[in-house]
């Protein structure tokens, strides 16, 4: 079709274009309500939405830009902020305190103002996992919480993450509409058809925009260079992955023989672990920013999928 090569019959949710064209446009703004609901758990019904500007400074111009994936206002005034964290990031938690800032920032009044806030939420839907003590724990809800008496001390500012490598369900195990969104962003780059399960109405919308032979030209094209970066992330994270392991096991060798202990091996390969980690990160995050300056992407795009800095990129050749 048009001299595509379709290997997938539908987009890959986790690429910035397929995660947007889903999620942060007007036209299926119900497919973002849909799912933001089913977080809830009837907590709160949201019935419509506002898309709010996704790119934000900080208290000056000099301050770093913060861009979000989806950034949204609910009929109460409620800011909603949905991000997808396709890689392992060092400081993620860091990372969402430091966006809950802005929504908080920007309800400021002049003048006269009695610091009376909406509610804010925070969504991490995480292609990694965080929590390695328990494999079905996957769901994280955060809020403020009393140390002493274990009750919920401010309740207006809300973190939710989604460990999606955790969701293993079968089609057949889907009963919840928060099950069956689940399945559909961990799968549907997968999919050859529409599972039988996911009959709702608002699964038929997904899926007719979902699929990559009704794109333009343009469309396809933005989505195959969204689909390289994406590759490309993963990759790094890979390879970083199978450095920390690599040097994890050597230092954990060492430290042994060192030590002669149980417990000094363990440290050996937490320690190579993390060193291994974090320069494996650093080498594929360059090798990444390289290829895509030389194909043109924005200074800013290449900062936030490599998390290098503007002086950082501006050197490479």
């Amino acid at each position: 079709m048009n001299g595509r090569d379709l290997k997938d019959r539908y987009i890959n949710p986790y690429t910035d274009f397929g995660f947007k064209k889903l999620f942060g446009t007007e036209i299926n703004k119900e497919l973002l309500i849909s799912f933001i609901n089913s977080l809830l758990h009837g907590k709160e019904v949201i019935t419509n939405l506002t898309y709010l500007n996704t790119e934000h400074l900080g208290t000056s111009e000099a301050d770093r830009k913060a861009v979000f994936d989806v950034y949204c206002e609910n009929e109460k005034g409620e800011k909603i902020l949905v991000e997808m964290q396709r890689g392992l990031q060092q400081y993620f938690k860091d990372r969402s305190i430091y966006y809950a800032t802005f929504p908080i920032r920007e309800q400021a009044q002049r003048g006269d103002w009695d610091y009376q806030l909406k509610g804010i939420y925070i969504i991490g839907i995480l292609n990694f996992t965080f929590d390695e003590k328990d494999d079905n724990y996957f769901h994280h809800e955060v809020q403020l919480l009393d140390n002493h008496t274990k009750e919920v001390f401010y309740d207006k500012l809300t973190f939710i993450y989604l460990e999606m490598p955790k969701f293993n369900k079968t089609e057949d195990e889907l009963h919840t509409m928060f099950e069956k969104w689940l399945f559909v962003l961990r799968n549907l780059s997968r999919l050859m058809e529409r599972p039988k399960a996911l009959q709702e109405r608002v699964f038929t919308r997904l899926f007719e925009a979902a699929e990559i032979a009704k794109f333009t030209k343009v469309e396809y094209e933005a989505y195959e260079d969204s689909l390289k970066a994406y590759r490309d992330w993963k990759n790094m994270i890979d390879t970083a992955m199978m450095i920390a392991k690599k040097e994890g096991h050597e230092e954990g060798r060492q430290e042994g023989r060192e030590i002669g202990r149980k417990e000094g091996r363990k440290e050996g390969l937490k320690e190579g672990r993390e060193e291994g980690l974090k320069e494996g990160l650093k080498e594929k995050a360059i090798e990444t920013a390289r290829r895509m300056k030389t194909k043109g992407y924005p200074i800013e795009e290449i900062m936030l999928l490599t998390d290098l800095s503007e002086e950082e990129i501006t050197q490479l050749l």
